[in-house]
């Protein structure tokens, strides 16, 4: 049996006008593990593990994660159709937080002027001291920000590529954080 999980709402940012994306999806997870051991770092390894390969599970392979030498990254089919490639992953772990941010670099999904701009971050910290019964809760963040996609195009083409965007890539985004936000409850007891 998995952990109480309460979603929070989405906070999905309006694509302003320099076309940046920013979104958060979270939830509060009540665990009776150790909350130091969800915030050490071989737990986010494990649950960064388990996100990139739920991607690929939510959309049947044909959307996949690879390994690029230091590089991760999103790929459509085969190696030559690189949607995301990420830095290697940086891990910050102290007392009463713990994440993990990939930078996004470039792919056929960044527009130009946005490589080398955004981060893709999964965060953890506990909301509150350990209850009586020995459970603590977690609050956990996804958080996408300063995403410059290319389907959101550029002057008049630009209201119609953030609908685009809004359509297909972020409702992929957030279905597959909402079913990662829900496995990871599982994993946490």
């Amino acid at each position: 049996m998995g952990a109480e999980l309460r979603l929070e709402p989405d906070r999905l940012g309006k694509v302003p006008r320099t076309g940046a994306v920013e979104s958060v999806q979270a939830a509060e997870i009540d665990v009776s593990d150790p909350v130091s051991r969800l915030l050490s770092r071989g737990f986010l390894e494990q649950a960064a593990t388990a996100y990139w390969r739920l991607i690929t599970r939510f959309t049947l392979g044909l959307i996949r994660v690879a390994s690029d030498g230091e590089d991760q990254c999103v790929v459509l089919a085969s190696r030559p159709f690189v949607l995301l490639r990420f830095q290697a992953p940086e891990y910050d772990v102290e007392e009463g937080h713990g994440s993990v941010t990939w930078r996004i670099k470039r792919g056929i999904l960044v527009s130009r002027n946005g490589r080398d701009r955004g981060f893709l971050r999964l965060s953890l910290e506990p909301t509150g001291p350990q209850g009586a019964n020995g459970h603590s809760r977690v609050r956990v963040r996804m958080e996408v920000h300063n995403f410059y996609p290319w389907l959101r195009g550029t002057g008049p083409f630009a209201r119609v590529g953030v609908w685009i965007y809004g359509q297909t890539q972020q409702r992929v985004h957030r279905a597959v954080t909402r079913r990662f936000l829900r496995r990871l409850a599982q994993t946490a007891r």
